[in-house]
């Protein structure tokens, strides 16, 4: 297949490189299509761009500490995260230059990546399997319309993902969240097990596992990535390459074909449509740097920008045919956001460990699989369900430094002694679709490249508040059984978007009057269009989604190629 024939540009045009446009770039590329990735981000290089990886706190500038001035400037949505610092942004996106209308009365949190690689730098790597419990969902209890696949459906592709990406886990045996294809696990700290153990004696329908990620902990027989050897913040990039990134992994893969051409600082502000051949015609590119504007054309066109990200792109895309939005008859275009409930559980104290430390810096915690509505005779106050992620160790000087009293040279000899175990159980709970969970484009005000800026309308509805305090319940309790000597519950209020797992906009269905793709993320209305990242979600799980975002990228590619191979796109 050639990107000379017909007057294209190139076979495939990816918009996005971070966790599902790398896997777009890799599968389009090594099934022989010219493949033309544009990131809006600036260029960064695996390796040499990790700037403040192993840098320690008196080496990096300003010593570590918050710019309060510029970040409240520049970057007071980025500033929000945990994983934002002065040794990652440079990662992170520039709100001052790239803003979005925010709405302090109705806020919603988009955080965003300005590098190539997205996101994928930055994320916590968790990786879970969904299973028919939420790919049922929406059909079971009538929130929602139906997932237009099942397990069955995506099951080789997870497969064929992890075996790849490399997944450290336990298997576990529980139906609702289905085993993998499983590098050696991580081992738990002496408290986790001894938690995992009282735990599972006080509620057996609960299970506690080594957190499921993204990192090797084996060599992979593909691959030069390094295996973790657990030096420190993930965030800050690794340049051994063990965790996960397509920075690392996939976009290298795509390098390797000989077929990829990837351009950074250009920004897509929206697709062409021919209403003739009834497909997208072009991608408008802005350059960030000049603001020039050109267009590319491509036989297929994969958008992969992020949930938002894509939407905004699709929404822009007005014309005579479509003149709410790229491939929107059904109007369902920029509605039923999700993210995941965040910041709230509880954290216990224990005693009778402190002959004990951990060992080296674990990029990763344990989890606790939902157990809550597994079967429908279930009463709650809720439908769908949270899972828990959390960790034990040990408190360290500057958390001591602010709860031991004293002062001079025996307060400050007392701080180099470790403080006591502490564990906590964060819960993530699933958010329903709602239709007026939603983003528009604001009708005036536009960004730097004149593109119009993002609205945002959510709230958490009665369901997500009743699981936010079931989760601060819940926790409490296992830690108490477990043996917590003190046990708080905490609630951070956290805002939409603040789990950085936003889904929806974009669904998945079987009706093109109330979903914008089919079951292979293909747009019901413009046959040449996908799109793969979380804006193709119809639900949203409790667990994060990016490996299902990866199986079906990878998934959409095989099918696309076989359509264009059949000449029916």
């Amino acid at each position: 297949m050639s990107a000379d024939a017909g007057g294209y540009d190139f076979d495939a045009i990816v918009v996005g490189s971070g966790i599902s446009g790398g896997w777009a770039a890799k599968e389009l590329t090594e099934k022989g299509l010219k493949t033309l990735v544009l990131e809006r981000g600036r260029p960064l290089q695996h390796g040499a761009g990790y700037l403040g990886e192993h840098q320690p706190a008196w080496e990096t500038p300003y010593r570590g500490l918050p710019l309060r001035d510029l970040y409240r400037e520049e970057y007071p949505i980025q500033s929000t995260s945990y994983a934002f610092n002065e040794t990652t942004r440079h990662f992170w996106n520039n709100d001052a230059e790239n803003p979005y209308d925010y709405n302090p009365d109705k806020p919603f949190e988009w955080l965003r990546a300005g590098v190539v690689g997205g996101r994928s730098l930055l994320w916590a790597r968790q990786t879970y399997r969904w299973s028919d419990l939420d790919f049922e969902a929406n059909l079971r209890d009538g929130h929602g319309i139906d997932w237009p696949i099942r397990y069955a459906d995506i099951a080789p592709w997870y497969a064929y993902v992890e075996k790849f990406i490399g997944v450290s886990g336990q298997a576990e045996g529980l139906p609702h969240l289905p085993d993998g294809e499983f590098l050696a696990p991580m081992e738990m700290n002496v408290l986790e097990r001894h938690v995992r153990e009282r735990i599972e004696a006080s509620f057996p329908e609960r299970t506690m596992t080594i957190g499921r990620v993204a990192v090797l902990t084996e060599p992979l027989e593909h691959s030069q990535r390094g295996v973790c050897h657990y030096c420190g913040p993930c965030h800050r990039g690794c340049s051994v390459g063990a965790y996960f990134s397509s920075l690392s992994s996939t976009l290298p893969a795509a390098e390797a074909t000989g077929n990829l051409t990837l351009q950074a600082n250009a920004v897509v502000a929206g697709l062409d449509y021919d209403p003739e051949s009834g497909r997208v015609s072009g991608v408008q590119v802005v350059d960030a740097e000049t603001k020039a504007r050109r267009t590319v054309t491509a036989r297929i066109v994969f958008l992969c920008a992020s949930a938002l990200g894509s939407t905004q792109i699709l929404l822009n895309s007005r014309s005579e045919s479509f003149p709410n939005g790229l491939a929107n008859r059904s109007d369902a275009l920029g509605r039923y956001i999700m993210d995941h409930t965040y910041g709230a559980g509880a954290r216990g104290v224990f005693s009778g460990y402190d002959a004990f430390y951990p060992q080296g810096s674990r990029p990763n915690g344990i989890y606790i699989p939902r157990y809550q509505n597994l079967s429908d005779d279930e009463e709650r106050p809720f439908v769908r369900g949270y899972g828990f992620q959390g960790g034990a160790g040990r408190m360290n000087w500057q958390s001591m430094a602010r709860l031991t009293p004293g002062f001079g040279a025996e307060f400050k000899e007392s701080l180099r002694r470790p403080g006591p175990w502490v564990m906590s159980l964060g819960g993530f709970g699933e958010v329903l679709p709602r239709a007026g969970n939603r983003m528009t484009l604001h009708p005036s005000k536009v960004d730097g490249y004149g593109i119009p800026q993002v609205s945002f309308d959510f709230s958490y509805s009665d369901n997500e508040r009743a699981i936010i305090e079931q989760i601060q319940i819940d926790a409490q309790a296992m830690l108490k059984a477990a043996g917590a000597v003190q046990v708080s519950t905490y609630n951070a209020k956290k805002v939409g978007g603040s789990a950085i797992h936003e889904m929806g906009t974009a669904r998945m269905g079987r009706d093109p009057a109330d979903s914008v793709l089919n079951a292979f993320n293909q747009a019901h209305d413009v046959p040449n269009l996908f799109v793969t990242d979380g804006a193709a979600m119809t639900s949203s799980s409790c667990v994060n989604p990016s490996i299902t975002y990866m199986a079906l990228t990878a998934r959409a590619a095989d099918y696309a190629v076989t359509q264009l191979q059949n000449g029916k796109i």
